[in-house]
């Protein structure tokens, strides 16, 4: 057995995240974690899950079972990076893991050659960074990982990600597997006037909100932007980030700080108790692989206004039919006409609610644990044909 793993003892597996902080990738693993430790409705032993996070940026991973970190604060300098390289090899001699499923782009080219190096038998990248956040030396570095054998598998979450990588040589491309993210149905006990009560947000306004790290791509400063031309409306904002700084000073400019609200990061149940005091969902985001909050808040059965972005037309669909309104979010007035829209027009509202609320069939949490099950355990590469190198692998069903 790998690493001196006898037949009674479960698999030791180890998820590998650049960050701690409460993000969709790390809830990703989180969700994995907590599902793959328990045994499979088909008898499938529980496996032993560990997580690893390369520094602590919040708290909001500590209540992780099972948790470490390689560093507290993200290493500086030449001789910060030495120790902290150093720091990585030790931790993972010590848990001496079966399996390493390494997520974002820092994650794999840090964490794979690592575990490779320590004589780890499989490792599982994870391409949950979208293309546009991960500079140009970061992704030679990872096609020169993937061509090379440092990876087993590539997990990608979307056929738009999947595309991003249709250009690279079959060797890595035959790597891929599309595994769509699921997630939870979190179901909060509070009403609106509680949920916006605990979250000190107006029991009476109208409120769209969001949820994301505060990051430039992310531009919430266009959701801001809006509120000008929306005097009524209020914005939630729930997330922390290095871009919070410029946001405070943009509501501020735009004479709207009154109507914006910072509410913090906050775990799973705490975004279900956030979703259900909001009226609308905004999602102006760049970039995207997945765009899991957006996910949720339209299967929590909010209205969804997002920016069209390909991934996100993708994956708000529900039999062919979008659960979204789609506009190019850096056009003020045509995003603030989308959001006024909906308040208008409540029936047409509740119908892209109901829609939404279906996506939960089509992004099922059992469907990807099992996935990531057969992956873990499989002992050779997925089954690929020549053919099949130019579609998206399902882990589940046909494409």
């Amino acid at each position: 057995m790998p690493n001196g793993a006898s037949h009674k003892q479960p698999l030791r597996i180890l998820f590998v995240q650049t960050q701690a902080e409460m993000a969709g990738a790390q809830e990703i693993s989180r969700l994995l974690g907590q599902e793959l430790s328990s045994p499979s409705n088909d008898g499938t032993p529980a496996l032993e899950i560990h997580h690893l996070f390369l520094y602590r940026k919040t708290a909001g991973c500590d209540h992780f079972p099972n948790v470490h970190f390689v560093a507290r604060e993200r290493p500086s300098g030449l001789l910060g990076a030495a120790r902290f390289v150093g720091r990585l090899f030790a931790v993972m001699r010590e848990l001496r893991p079966d399996v390493v499923l390494p997520f974002q782009h820092y994650g794999n080219i840090v964490a794979a050659p690592v575990a490779r190096l320590m004589g780890v038998p499989r490792i599982i990248a994870n391409h949950v960074s979208a293309p546009a956040t991960i500079s140009r030396p970061v992704r030679l570095i990872d096609r020169v990982l993937g061509l090379s054998g440092f990876y087993d598998v590539i997990t990608v979450n979307s056929h738009a990600t999947w595309r991003d990588y249709q250009s690279y040589p079959a060797r890595y491309t035959r790597r891929i597997v599309h595994v769509p993210h699921g997630f939870a149905q979190r179901i909060s006990t509070l009403d609106k006037s509680a949920s916006r009560a605990r979250f000190g947000l107006p029991l009476d306004a109208a409120i769209i909100g969001t949820v994301a790290r505060l990051h430039p791509l992310k531009r919430i400063d266009l959701a801001i932007a809006t509120l000008p031309l929306l005097p009524q409306v209020h914005l939630a904002i729930a997330g922390q980030g290095p871009d919070e700084e410029r946001l405070r000073a943009c509501a501020l400019e735009y004479g709207v700080r009154e109507r914006v609200h910072f509410v913090g990061e906050m775990d799973g149940s705490g975004v279900a108790d956030f979703l259900v005091g909001l009226d609308q969902f905004v999602f102006p985001s760049a970039a995207e692989t997945f765009g899991l909050a957006a996910v949720e808040a339209a299967q929590a059965g909010l209205p969804v206004v997002a920016h069209d972005l390909p991934v996100l037309r993708e994956v708000l669909d529900v039999d062919g039919k979008p659960c979204a309104h789609f506009v190019d979010a850096a056009d003020t007035g045509a995003f603030a006409a989308a959001i006024q829209q909906n308040f208008d027009n409540p029936a047409q509202a509740a119908a892209m609610g109901a829609l939404g609320r279906r996506l939960a069939e089509r992004y099922s949490l059992s469907a990807m644990v099992d996935a990531y099950r057969d992956l873990i355990l499989s002992k050779s590469l997925p089954a690929t044909s020549s053919d099949e190198l130019h579609r998206p692998h399902l882990a589940s069903s046909g494409p």
